[in-house]
This record gives structure tokens, sequence and C-alpha cells, in this order.
């Protein structure tokens, strides 16, 4: 039996962001974590493919594409046994992990994700253990929804949190809607307005300082992310590094 830290990563089917994701796995992995994976139907997982190839992104490529090293981080999480053969969303169980991440994306194909019940059952379920939960860009829309077992308040009520701010959300969806639409617009509601929404006090949501420069391994400070008890949160893939830094931590 493996004494390492069992930690989840859920994902939909596509359209995940890969820094969101391969970052933190890779950190884990190079800090003896091991990393399972569960889809909506147990199946190995798409990131976004705009992130990834920076296709349709126009004259803003260089801005909003995944960095390079998150993309060499994705092509080497997606040859991980475990992200190959993932869990299905129904058959987790709280018990088998000892801490959980929930990673963001802004594409159509993450409302599946957002959306799920089953897997709104199983963070609350797994916050409710007081097991680490960490949660970044809409990631933190998940933990939003997902309720403390037996009640119908969310998690996050009574927490300090931060998520994609509104003035990122809406930056990206004005320099791109002209040809991409709502690509970067996954609800109409902003993220930062439904994570508030669900707070005891709007006050509890923390901006951080200006998102300006990714953070990366070597420079950790140009990242944010907020701790508050079991639970941390992070705005956008620009504070991945910090994110997962401050998600070991909690062991």
């Amino acid at each position: 039996m493996s004494t390492k830290n069992k930690i989840l990563i859920p994902l939909p089917s596509e359209d995940f962001d890969p820094s969101e994701a391969a970052i933190p796995w890779k950190v884990l992995k190079e800090h003896n974590f091991e990393v399972f994976f569960a889809t909506p139907d147990g199946k190995p997982a798409k990131g976004d493919f705009r992130m990834l190839t920076g296709k349709g992104l126009g004259i803003w490529k260089p801005i909003l594409i995944a960095h390079k090293n998150a993309r060499v981080a994705y092509q080497e999480m997606t040859d991980d046994t475990h992200f190959l053969h993932p869990l299905s969303y129904k058959d987790l169980k709280q018990e088998d992990f000892s801490g959980a991440i929930l990673p963001g994306g802004h594409a159509p194909g993450m409302k599946e994700y957002l959306e799920s019940k089953t897997l709104q059952e199983f963070v609350g379920a797994f916050f409710a253990s007081g097991k680490p939960l960490g949660a970044i860009c809409h990631g933190v829309v998940l933990a939003a929804r997902s309720k403390l077992p037996g009640t119908n308040r969310s998690i996050l009520f009574g927490k300090k949190t931060t998520a994609l701010l509104k003035s990122q959300e809406m930056a990206a969806w004005n320099l791109t809607r002209f040809w991409l639409g709502d690509y970067y617009r996954t609800y109409s509601q902003s993220v930062e307005d439904e994570v508030k929404a669900n707070l005891k006090d709007p006050s509890d949501f923390h901006f951080g300082p200006k998102p300006i420069l990714r953070d990366n391994h070597k420079k950790i400070k140009r990242g944010h992310s907020l701790v508050d008890g079991n639970y941390v949160s992070s705005r956008w893939p620009g504070d991945a590094h910090s994110f997962v830094y401050s998600f070991m931590k909690l062991f």
C-alpha cells in the first residue's frame, strides 16, 4: 500500500485550462504526491485547444496562450498512467483521497464539470472531511456551487476566497469577442459575481495584487494564493505555482 498522499484532480471531458491542471500535477509529482484524475465518463480528458495552440487568439496569442512551461507540463501529464485511465465522477469517494484540486477553464466544455451534481456532492463531502481542497479560476465556481452535506449552504460560506476577477474575465472577452464570441465568458454572470453571491459577506472575496505577470517556479511571489483553513484559492493560470505550493503546505 502506497504511503504517498493521494490527490484528486477532477476534469471535464474537454476544455479545461492546461496550466491550472498540468502545473499543479507536475509540482505535486515532483514532491512525491500521487495524483489521480476523474472525468464524467472515465475517459481521458482534453485540454482547451486554444490555450494549447493559440488558434483563433489572433494578435493576442502571445498574451493569452498557455505559457510554454505549462504546455510542456501538459504533454507530460497526458502520458501519465492515471491521466490515461481516469476515474468516473460517479465512482469518487472522499475517503480515497488525501486532498483535491479543482482546476478552471472558461471554454464551453467546462459546463459539464461546473454543473455536475455528482461532482458537487463529492466536493461538498470532501470539504466537510476537513482535508485540503484547492480551487483556481473557474474551479472556485465549482466550489461555490458545492454544498455542505445536509445543507443548502455553499462550502465557501464563511470562508475567504479569491477567484478569476471580473476585470480579467471582461478584458479577455472584450479582446476576442468580435471573432470568438463568448469563448471567454462561460456564463453571463461573471465568476467573481457568482462566487461573491455564495459567500457570507462579499468582503470575504479577495482581489490580491494586480495580476500582470505569470508566476513560475523561480518567481512564486508573482502569483497570488489565499489560504483559509483547509482551503486554498487562486485567480488565473498566472497564479498556478503559488497555488500549488500553498496547497502542499496544507499537508
